[in-house]
């Protein structure tokens, strides 16, 4: 074991995918981390505390698994893939056994779960799975009111639209979703040639930092339908995109003068503060 903290570097990954019969797919998302120091630089924008119980998802092989046990008080890794989640305990054994009891493993579909074992989760760290990153996030956030803090590696695409500003061209459903939870940041780059097989993009991290949610009258469900709403046809005024969701044109502008919003205006110019007011103003009229 070349790495003094027992993480895992690209021979081991290959040599534990080999002995377990693992071939990576793109189907599931599979690009295992094969690079310590990655991890740690993962691990370290995460800020943990030896306080933190952290959810991770996928953990895969266990690259960021070992790092997470090393620096926070429990990990509960949710792993949708049987083969792995039943090899992860061993892996951790194998590497390090001082710290197997801190793992708790739960097979199963991360956007389906709504219950952990244990203490709430405080913190949510993972290399998530390209083509559910976004939903994985937004789910967790929802299901876990107790998830302080969340750093997640994506494809750098998918953070440039989670971090993303209004105005930006590549602001939308998910950088406004995401800002009802918390403040968002991009927080670095990770190359491709750190990953087992190497994915066709870089990857990005992200940052949420839970805040409170606007204050409003309206439910999350209500203030998220308006920006499903306002995004669908991204050309269109926002009088005319929220014409089906308020019941009219004329409904949907009654609601966004009502909520001191331009009308001729469109979705990508719009915080998250002005999609709950335009909420609150279409429940008040009903």
């Amino acid at each position: 074991m070349s790495d003094p903290d027992g993480l895992l570097g690209a021979s081991d990954v290959r040599e534990l995918a080999a002995r377990l019969g693992v071939r990576p797919t793109k189907q599931k998302g599979q690009n295992f981390v094969i690079d310590g120091n990655t991890v740690r630089r993962i691990g370290r924008a995460a800020e943990l505390t030896e306080d933190d119980v952290v959810v991770e998802v996928g953990p895969g092989l266990g690259s960021l698994t070992l790092y997470l046990l090393a620096w926070s008080r429990h990990v509960v890794a949710v792993e949708i893939d049987d083969l792995l989640a039943d090899a992860l305990g061993d892996v951790v054994t194998e590497r390090r056994p001082d710290l197997r009891e801190r793992l708790t493993v739960v097979k199963a579909d991360a956007l389906r779960i709504r219950e952990l074992p244990g203490e709430a989760p405080t913190a949510l760290v993972a290399n998530l799975p390209y083509n559910v990153s976004v939903p994985v996030i937004l789910h967790l956030l929802e299901a876990f009111p107790s998830i302080r803090r969340v750093l997640v590696m994506v494809q750098v695409e998918v953070a440039d639209r989670l971090a993303a500003d209004p105005g930006s061209k590549v602001y939308g459903v998910p950088s406004v979703k995401a800002r009802w939870y918390g403040d968002v940041a991009r927080v670095g780059v990770i190359g491709r040639n750190v990953f087992w097989p190497a994915p066709n993009v870089d990857s990005g991290l992200v940052s949420i930092i839970r805040t409170q949610p606007p204050v409003t009258t309206a439910t999350r469900e209500e203030v998220f339908a308006v920006v499903d709403a306002a995004f669908a046809q991204r050309r269109k005024t926002l009088r005319a995109a929220l014409a089906g969701w308020a019941g009219s044109p004329a409904l949907a502008e009654d609601a966004l003068r009502a909520a001191g919003v331009d009308p001729s205006a469109r979705g990508e110019m719009l915080a998250v503060e002005d999609f709950a007011r335009i909420a609150a103003a279409r429940r008040a009229a009903a």
